[in-house]
């Protein structure tokens, strides 16, 4: 999108968040109230609500009948369509597709899981993806034609055995609406960032700032994070900024699955987690953590997060450290060891982040690809673009 028709398509769609921002807000108004609290002409006012009607994004649910003195023609009365989807959060992890859908609101509306071996090829999990949006809005009744933005979470810097070009043209051929891709342990960064910010806001720790900046890990299948810094995620260079688990903390260690030797991966992701301690799943970890050789491998597990994580915290400074994902939900000692291990290290009688676990479930990335949807407002334009179907940039 370039040129003057890119602009043209940056304040149309600045005036339709304004509408639906004061929709959201009020509820139930006349197109001259809402031209009255926008500052939009009424013609241009006219427009954006034929539009945002048209795909369902808001309804018509009264008139002011009852509440109009004289005798003119009763005005109708506006409000958001509460089963319109216009976000859409989509996250594809090694051995499952999640999918959540928000309204106008930014809430919440619809979501689903669906499962599938850790071996499934990439162009079966993408077809897995894209049928499970279409059978939520199906069986949840949800309608996706006035989506405004789609955000895509995948594994690893790259989908394994594909590419985020893949990403692209399936839901951009699906969907006619904006689409972001990034991995999804990032999104999930954003999602947690936005977490502490609310409950800040409700006066949870005494402090009404959004979060500040914020170092997210995930320990799940693989090793993964991201850094949120006053809010927004940091993409890096090459787009790949966060990948803690692919930092080396031993030189002779196995060999990981990006081809170097010793990366946090190869201690701290749940497979070799389960294979050095001797057990078959994350149920049985957690109930024999105690046990003195099971409690050994969590130790190892913990320091070598805390060395990654204090080396990080050094360089970045950031005010908090969340560490997520089902191994330390299984283990809430790999957390309180991390910690332990970042205070250690840092400098003393400076302050040190606050490091805490993750407090969102396996929903994260999902939500934070929502998130970064949002963030994609022409008044919050530092997000990278997303490509829109049909534009050649």
């Amino acid at each position: 999108m370039s040129g003057s028709g890119g602009v043209h398509a940056l304040v149309r769609r600045a005036h339709e968040e304004r509408v639906l921002a004061i929709l959201r807000e009020r509820g139930g108004l006349s197109r001259a109230q809402i031209a009255a609290r926008s500052g939009l002409s009424r013609t241009t006012l006219s427009e954006i609500t034929s539009e945002l009607l048209a795909r369902g994004a808001i309804v018509v649910v009264n008139t002011d009948a009852r509440d109009r003195a004289g005798s003119g023609r009763p005005a109708e009365l506006l409000a958001l369509d509460p089963r319109s989807g216009q976000f859409l959060g989509v996250d594809i992890g090694h051995n499952r597709v999640r999918v959540a859908v928000a309204d106008a609101a930014h809430e919440i509306i619809a979501s689903g899981v669906e499962e599938y071996r850790p071996a499934r090829p990439w162009p079966h999990r993408l077809a897995a993806a894209v049928g499970l949006v279409d059978r939520i809005a199906r069986e949840q009744g949800i309608n996706l034609a006035a989506l405004q933005g789609i955000g895509v979470g995948v594994a690893g810097p790259v989908p394994a055995g594909g590419s985020r070009a893949d990403v692209l043209a399936a839901f951009s051929a699906r969907f006619p609406a904006p689409v972001l891709v990034d991995n999804n342990t990032r999104f999930a960064a954003l999602a947690e960032a936005g977490h502490l910010g609310r409950n800040r806001r409700a006066g949870e720790t005494g402090n009404d700032a959004e979060a500040g900046d914020v170092l997210y890990v995930r320990l799940a299948d693989g090793v993964g994070g991201g850094l949120v810094v006053a809010g927004r995620l940091v993409s890096g260079a090459g787009g790949v900024a966060g990948e803690f688990g692919h930092v080396k903390v031993d030189p002779a260690g196995g060999v990981c699955r990006c081809g170097k030797r010793g990366c946090l991966e190869t201690v701290a992701a749940v497979r070799p987690v389960l294979a050095a301690a001797g057990v078959d799943n994350l149920g049985e970890l957690a109930v024999r953590r105690h046990e003195p050789h099971v409690r050994a491998v969590i130790d190892d597990v913990a320091e070598a997060l805390g060395r990654v994580l204090a080396d990080a915290a050094l360089i970045l400074n950031p005010e908090v450290v969340v560490i997520g994902g089902p191994l330390p939900f299984a283990v809430p000692e790999i957390v309180t060891g991390a910690a332990a291990v970042i205070r250690a290290e840092m400098i003393p009688g400076e302050a040190h982040p606050l490091v805490r676990p993750a407090q969102l479930g396996d929903d994260d990335g999902a939500r934070g690809a929502i998130t970064a949807c949002f963030r994609q407002s022409p008044l919050l334009t530092d997000y990278p673009n997303p490509r829109v179907p049909g534009s050649l940039s």
